[in-house]
């Protein structure tokens, strides 16, 4: 005799419905280790960002020591160039002084191009981030800590300090009698 065909159909229907829950299962397994993957490729890909800007920080960094590097070497130069100048002024030698000034406007040109400025310096107030005294002078013409001369000029690049300016400084002397007074009371 064959089994009652109600009782194969419910075999069947209780065989499908388990193997329909052990596919879900299986589903559900593989969905999270898709979002895992997913979210380790984020995590990998964010890090690679990272790394590249990182990476291309350094290079501009180094890049921009070099360039300080090479714009200090090339300070001495336009200073030599001037002290070339001043000699060909004295000599009054025009052909050599001409050339000499052009060689001059051609260096100052590129330095320019390169974010190189003079700093100013005469006649403001002593700044130590942008100045470096060698001398101070007593002097009641200028107003205390005033630069008043100009000994080696100083540079910026890209607004930061390449070199100081190496000045003279007014020291007013009635500045230190006031500032004597005021301790003494």
């Amino acid at each position: 005799m064959s089994p009652n065909p109600k009782k194969k159909k419910a075999a069947e229907k209780k065989d499908y419905l388990k193997r329909v829950a052990e596919l879900e299962a299986a589903l559900r397994e593989e969905k999270d280790k898709t979002e895992t993957y997913l979210k380790q490729l984020k995590y990998a890909r964010a890090d690679l960002e990272n790394l590249r800007k990182q990476m291309q920080r350094q290079i501009e960094e180094a890049l921009e020591r070099r360039n300080r590097r090479l714009l200090m070497e090339l300070l001495p130069i336009v200073e030599e160039l001037d002290l070339a100048i001043e000699a060909a002024r004295n000599n009054a030698d025009t052909g050599i002084l001409k050339g000499v000034e052009m060689v001059k406007k051609k260096m100052e040109k590129t330095l320019d191009n390169e974010g190189v400025s003079a700093i100013e310096v005469v006649g403001r107030t002593f700044d130590p981030h942008l100045h470096e005294a060698v001398l101070e002078v007593e002097t009641i013409d200028y107003p205390d800590g005033t630069v008043i001369e100009e000994l080696r000029k100083g540079y910026t690049y890209k607004d930061r300090v390449l070199r100081a300016s190496m000045v003279k400084v007014a020291r007013n002397p009635s500045s230190k009698k006031d500032e004597e007074e005021v301790k003494d009371e």
